[in-house]
């Protein structure tokens, strides 16, 4: 059975909007020491995560505290959206849900999204296999991998989460078969 902590990251501060150098709030930075102690006792074996900023900031403490790296696939990363700061993000996370294949002008559809996140899980599974693992993560990408496995994650899973920050998602494997998804809000 392979074990990974997905961690979606925590409160970012918005008023940046480089969506890649976006950092936490000091209250982020304060949530990701829960993490820390959620995770202190599970016998990690790896931590990966997106190459954002925030998500790495979320699972970095941990790491440091149990002397491994973090380890960054791009491939994990959040969605582009645009080139341009969305105003009304949730009528357009609304028409990205209803159309899997929408996507603004050099943003990423939702297809793209989970595509090359599966891909990346895929061989994290193959490539360490009955070990557990922590991805530092985000809402979109989350929401697209369950999606992947279970349709009944849809848009209301995505934006029931929305606020979860940070927001723990345990999943265990069988080779590359889902067996189990366990929500921890802390």
């Amino acid at each position: 059975m392979t074990t990974i902590y997905f961690v979606r990251h925590a409160e970012p501060d918005l008023s940046i909007h480089d969506d890649l150098m976006r950092p936490l709030t000091e209250s982020g930075l304060q949530a990701s020491k829960l993490v820390t102690k959620f995770l202190f006792d599970q016998e990690i074996d790896r931590v990966f995560s997106s190459p954002f900023k925030r998500a790495i900031d979320t699972v970095k403490d941990f790491a440091e505290v149990k002397q491994l790296p973090v380890e960054v696939i791009a491939d994990f990363r959040e969605r582009k959206v645009s080139d341009k700061w969305i105003e009304d993000f949730h009528s357009f996370a609304r028409r990205q849900w209803a159309d899997f294949d929408y996507k603004l002008p050099n943003g990423d559809s939702l297809n793209e999204v989970q595509v090359r996140n599966i891909g990346a899980l895929k061989k994290l599974l193959r490539d360490y296999p009955e070990q557990k693992l922590v991805i530092g993560t985000h809402g979109t990408s989350l929401s697209t991998i369950l999606n992947y496995f279970d349709q009944s994650y849809d848009y209301h899973f995505f934006n029931r989460i929305k606020s979860y920050m940070p927001f723990i998602v345990c999943l265990r494997f069988d080779g590359e078969t889902l067996v189990n998804v366990e929500e921890f809000l802390i």
